[in-house]
């Protein structure tokens, strides 16, 4: 079953993290919705933060994964908050399972095919050589050849750990990521679509969500709402929190 952190008591809210993102990236603001009357399930999916590693990286089984960990918990229906492929998952287990689902916040991502766009820092990810037993800094200095955001590495370097005494490892599954990574800009199925309450949010300085994919959210998404985040690009829930969750818990406590 996936890791999660669970904190708060009430109504089951899931939170879904992007790609090389865990559910420590959303310490501040679990906490936030925890004191709020939700309880919390932030999850690390597969080849991720603390859960398991599979060669199988696909919708489908990242669907099936919160399947079983909601049957797992015994959670019949719930919330869900997903950040880019988080949310790209939420949306395949809204349409697949729409009576296990009340709310659905999608940050940052359309239901559409989006090409690779991760090829410098699956670079910069590669070019580290753990077995010359590097430090953080080292890790760091490496990155920053093929990754020019500061803000960027600092993300990825979160999911570094000492795997033993002196020697760092990555906690995701670099591998499978190398070759499934096509998997990740899947589109939603044309036809799927789930009826209940969404929302949609957008950084006003990210090219992830634009005016003209509207039509095709709606399609799939009939009574979705579409806001954009002010100061922020596709990180809109760490760039501007305050708004972020100005926004979710509007919408989620209405």
């Amino acid at each position: 079953m996936l890791h999660s952190r669970i904190e708060g008591e009430g109504k089951p809210l899931l939170i879904i993290h992007g790609f090389l993102g865990t559910s420590d990236n959303w310490k501040t603001l679990s906490g936030q919705y925890a004191a709020n009357g939700f309880q919390v399930h932030a999850l690390d999916m597969r080849n991720h933060g603390k859960s398991f590693h599979s060669n199988d990286f696909t919708y489908a089984d990242m669907v099936q994964d919160v399947v079983d960990y909601c049957n797992g918990h015994q959670l019949a229906k719930v919330d869900i908050i997903g950040h880019s492929m988080g949310g790209k998952a939420a949306m395949f287990f809204a349409v697949q399972y729409p009576e296990r689902v009340d709310r659905i916040v999608i940050a940052d991502i359309g239901p559409k095919y989006y090409r690779p766009h991760h090829q410098d820092i699956l670079a910069g990810l590669n070019a580290v050589d753990f077995t010359v037993k590097p430090e953080r800094s080292d890790v760091e200095a490496i990155l920053s050849k093929y990754i020019d955001d500061a803000g960027t590495r600092q993300f990825l370097m979160k999911n570094l750990y000492w795997k033993e005494p002196g020697q760092l490892a990555y906690r995701f599954n670099l591998p499978v990521f190398n070759e499934k990574i096509d998997n990740i800009g899947q589109a939603l199925p044309e036809g799927s679509h789930y009826d209940g309450p969404t929302l949609f949010l957008r950084g006003d300085k990210s090219a992830y969500i634009r005016d003209q994919d509207f039509a095709l959210i709606k399609k799939h998404f009939p009574n979705a709402d579409i806001k954009t985040i002010t100061n922020s690009g596709h990180w809109l829930h760490a760039e501007n929190p305050k708004q972020f969750m100005e926004e979710t818990l509007s919408f989620l406590t209405t």
